[in-house]
């Protein structure tokens, strides 16, 4: 499967801007799918999971509340959207994929995933 993420731009603190992931491939109702990001000079960090089904999330706790995850299967599409964002959230965020039923709350490590997008810049300015 192949991942195109986009949407990301700049947004004032407190703003929300929602992200997208479109998949190819005609099995993406089967994949699980997360979105990571990666702050300049840290690691990539998880930050939310979703089902193949969409029917369950995990998401890592300093965005609880305030990033949302949903998926559109018969659109191939994960999206993120993210109220309330921070200037610690500006990062590259990266969608992936993996071959799994597992729920999402067991794929929150980059090495579970199988498959990435190439990124997209998001930037919360003070």
């Amino acid at each position: 499967v192949q991942l195109q993420a986009s949407g990301g731009g700049v947004v004032q603190a407190g703003g929300s801007l929602r992200v997208s992931c479109a998949a190819s491939g005609r099995t993406f109702s089967s994949y699980a799918m997360g979105w990571f990001r990666q702050a300049p000079g840290k690691e990539r960090e998880f930050v939310a999971s979703i089902s193949w089904s969409g029917g369950s999330t995990s998401y890592v706790d300093s965005v609880k509340g305030r990033f949302t995850i949903s998926r559109d299967n018969a659109k191939n599409t994960v999206f993120l959207q993210m109220n309330s964002l921070k200037p610690e959230d500006t990062a590259i965020y990266f969608c992936a994929a993996v071959l799994t039923h597992l729920f999402p709350n067991r794929l929150q490590r980059q090495e579970e995933y199988d498959y990435w997008g190439q990124g997209t810049q998001v930037t919360v300015s003070s």
